[in-house]
């Protein structure tokens, strides 16, 4: 009995004396306050399902991940204050930005604190092209680029309205600003030279002033390089205002948040977008449960949801968690993931994204059948 209860004892310690499985700690940053909140929170939900999927499946190496969310409000200065706290915090990994404007800056912090970051929305090609001028290699993103989206869009408007009078505005930011000269690149490029370029803030309330220099200009085509916040109230106030020019925006209109502000006005409203992860048959079960947990996984849920995804295989092929191991792996195969067959070049970059023509219509986006 003695030799029973000695070994009972024995093995109480030891078991006592066993380390609990340390967490690794990963973070999704976006805005999950402000105007641009709708998107903020698509990341978030699609982060924390990907992490869930992930820890039911064993974790990563053996250790299961702990997820940070973080609040950069679009704003640069913000996204360099949390860059610099998940840094303090061991962070290994960030699934975001959202804004283009938050990603570029806080990506030199994540270089300095070996965090690898994949950005699912930003989509300004100076995040990986000054990145990898830096040696910075460990920033990739699970979205395209803005000089694929805007030649896209350029090239749908050179086909389908020739000889129309187009206006090119931007709302300054990287984003915007950076979405819109692609595209006006990729219209001289094609022989049509744009009737007006103007830029307008992201906090504007009031376009009338916009909207009557349009018409005076005899505007048929707007291409809207902004978010969906502004570019509801400047297609709403033009109906108000008896100006129907065509609109055309980019992914950042996609929430349906954009139909609910914009109302009827955004009916026929055009935008570019990468094929749509949540209508992909082979999602089909990874949609339910987003749906069935109460939440559509529409916009960029599903490409935060492949980012961390895409990270964790990384990082098991890799044997590691370390940026630079990880980096070397994501950049030595294909990864099959949410929204698609991911395959990174030297910058970080996907392979042959693709962007597609969507209408919006009764505050849903569709495929557009020219």
């Amino acid at each position: 009995m003695r030799r029973f209860y000695g070994s009972l004892a024995v093995a109480a310690l030891a078991l006592a004396a066993t380390p609990a499985v340390a967490q690794i700690k990963i973070a999704s940053v976006g805005p999950m306050t402000g105007q641009y909140a709708a998107f903020g929170e698509q990341l978030k939900k699609g982060a924390e399902m990907a992490v869930k999927d992930i820890n039911a499946a064993g974790g990563v190496n053996g250790q299961k991940v702990e997820l940070q969310i973080g609040d950069d409000a679009c704003d640069p200065k913000q996204a360099t204050a949390v860059a610099n706290k998940l840094a303090a915090d061991k962070v290994v990994f960030v699934a975001g930005h959202y804004c283009s404007g938050s990603s570029i800056p806080a990506s030199d912090i994540y270089h300095e604190a070996k965090i690898l970051q994949i950005t699912p929305a930003s989509t300004n090609v100076k995040l990986t092209d000054d990145a990898f001028k830096k040696g910075n290699t460990t920033v990739f993103r699970t979205c395209g680029r803005d000089d694929v989206q805007g030649t896209t869009v350029g090239n749908y408007l050179i086909k389908y309205h020739k000889g129309k009078r187009i206006a090119i505005l931007n709302d300054k930011s990287p984003y915007g600003k950076g979405v819109a000269d692609e595209t006006k690149k990729a219209l001289n490029k094609g022989g049509i030279r744009e009737a007006m370029y103007e830029s307008y803030n992201d906090t504007d309330k009031d376009f009338t002033a916009l909207i009557n220099k349009m018409k005076q200009a005899k505007i048929d085509i707007i291409v809207l390089g902004g978010y969906h916040t502004a570019g509801a109230l400047l297609i709403k106030q033009s109906r108000e205002q008896g100006f129907g020019a065509q609109m055309v925006g980019f992914d950042a209109l996609e929430d349906a948040e954009f139909g609910k502000l914009g109302g009827a006005a955004t009916d026929g409203v055009l935008m570019s977008f990468p094929p749509k992860a949540e209508d992909d048959p082979k999602n089909a079960a990874l949609v339910k449960k987003f749906r069935d947990s109460g939440y559509e996984p529409a916009g960029y849920t599903l490409f935060t949801y492949a980012a961390v995804k895409v990270w964790a295989d990384a990082a098991t092929k890799a044997k590691s968690v370390e940026a630079d191991k990880v980096a070397a792996a994501l950049r030595s195969g294909t990864f099959d993931s949410a929204v698609g067959p991911l395959t990174y070049d030297q910058k970080g970059d996907i392979k042959d994204p693709v962007y597609d023509i969507y209408v919006w219509k009764g505050g849903k986006s569709y495929p557009a059948t020219k």
